[in-house]
């Protein structure tokens, strides 16, 4: 079986790991967490940076920080993960779901305008598959009317918006380190805060609700709880196992191109017939291969696919089913259609991509795409 992700090592982690247990210290803001603090800073230019136990807590301490209140209006994609509303909606905030666009799975910008009103705070993006969405256009539409930007960068490290990393535009971005994405330590996030005012409050909520961070600075001679907050810090076992993936991360982002360059190769003769569509990268962004996806030409053809690939030992899969219509919230949505949100729900699949995913293999998934659809 071809597997659809195997998280790949470094060779690095457990040393790291045994260094991070003898110094004495494995709780939150050891040694490694500052390591990965400073990496990211120096590297992208990041303003401040705050490891967390997940990008779902990443964001929840966004919503924090932003004070939203119950009855304030989020908008944010559908078609996303269901931690990049649940985030706000545990504050209370209604969820205000926008399409997707046209060529890709990220948010139109174009129909952003139309869905704000006097209640709406903050417009939360998601760069579907580390490919930028419309910065300039998101981040205009939201001075205009006064709202924060939240960059859900779950998918997006490593990977830019002209020359600008993402998750480095918006008030404030949200990184995943779950063992699917590119740079892993098996669960973990990251909050990216681009907005000075936002800092000293960030490590307070994330500390609890206390000051503790400028207690062990030496900055205030004793801490206690002066905000809401939780307990968003990971351990300095989990930072150690990421700092050793960063260390290398030019090296997993090559190998990872090169496979994400050999299935567009492969099935580009695919796209030219129209017999499906390829991930579309638009001018002003890069793309840091985080997945590679097809999108077939409706529901049944994808169920289809991934049948045949599973016969022929390949685990495809699809992804997010469209937040609007879930269980949980189609009571709550306004009743608008979303029609890309629904035709990705349905008709995209994403191939196995992984470090040591061979090109042989590569080939062989391609091959076996382009006869399923010879026999269709």
């Amino acid at each position: 079986m071809i597997g659809f992700n195997k998280p790949y090592l470094t060779g690095k982690e457990g040393h790291y790991i045994y260094q991070a247990v003898l110094s004495g210290k494995i709780s939150g803001d050891g040694v490694f967490t500052k390591h990965c603090h400073d990496f990211f800073e120096k590297r992208y230019g990041f303003k401040k940076c705050l490891l967390t136990t997940s990008c779902t807590d990443a964001l929840e301490m966004a919503a924090l920080l932003l004070n939203i209140q119950p009855g304030d209006e989020i908008i944010m994609p559908s078609y996303t993960f269901v931690s990049t509303a649940n985030a706000f909606v545990l504050r209370g905030a209604k969820i205000i779901f926008a399409d997707s666009d046209k060529k890709n799975p990220n948010i139109d910008a174009d129909k952003l305008q139309a869905l704000i009103t006097d209640k709406t705070k903050a417009i939360v993006v998601v760069h579907y598959a580390g490919i930028a969405c419309d910065m300039d256009k998101i981040m205009q539409i939201a001075e205009q009317n006064n709202l924060y930007v939240i960059e859900d960068a779950a998918q997006a490290i490593d990977s830019y918006y002209k020359d600008k990393p993402l998750g480095g535009i918006g008030h404030m971005g949200a990184f995943s380190f779950h063992e699917t994405k590119n740079i892993m330590s098996g669960e973990g996030g990251m909050l990216v805060i681009n907005d000075d005012k936002f800092v000293d409050r960030a490590e307070i909520i994330r500390e609890k609700g206390t000051n503790r961070s400028a207690f062990f600075r030496g900055e205030i001679d004793k801490y206690g709880w002066v905000d809401m907050g939780s307990s968003f810090l990971p351990s300095d076992i989990i930072a150690a196992f990421l700092y050793a993936q960063l260390e290398n991360i030019d090296v997993i982002q090559t190998r990872r191109k090169e496979i994400w360059n050999e299935y567009f190769k492969g099935l580009a003769s695919l796209q030219e017939r129209k017999l499906l569509k390829l991930p579309y990268l638009p001018e002003y962004a890069t793309n840091n291969a985080h997945m590679f996806y097809v999108v077939c030409r409706n529901a049944g053809e994808r169920e289809g696919l991934i049948s045949a690939l599973k016969s022929k030992n390949i685990f495809a899969v699809f992804h997010y089913l469209s937040l609007h219509k879930s269980a949980y919230y189609h009571n709550k949505h306004d009743d608008r259609d979303l029609p890309m949100s629904d035709q990705y729900s349905d008709c995209l699949v994403r191939l196995p991509m992984y470090f040591e995913l061979s090109n042989s293999e590569v080939r062989e998934i391609t091959q076996a795409i382009q006869q399923f659809y010879e026999l269709t």
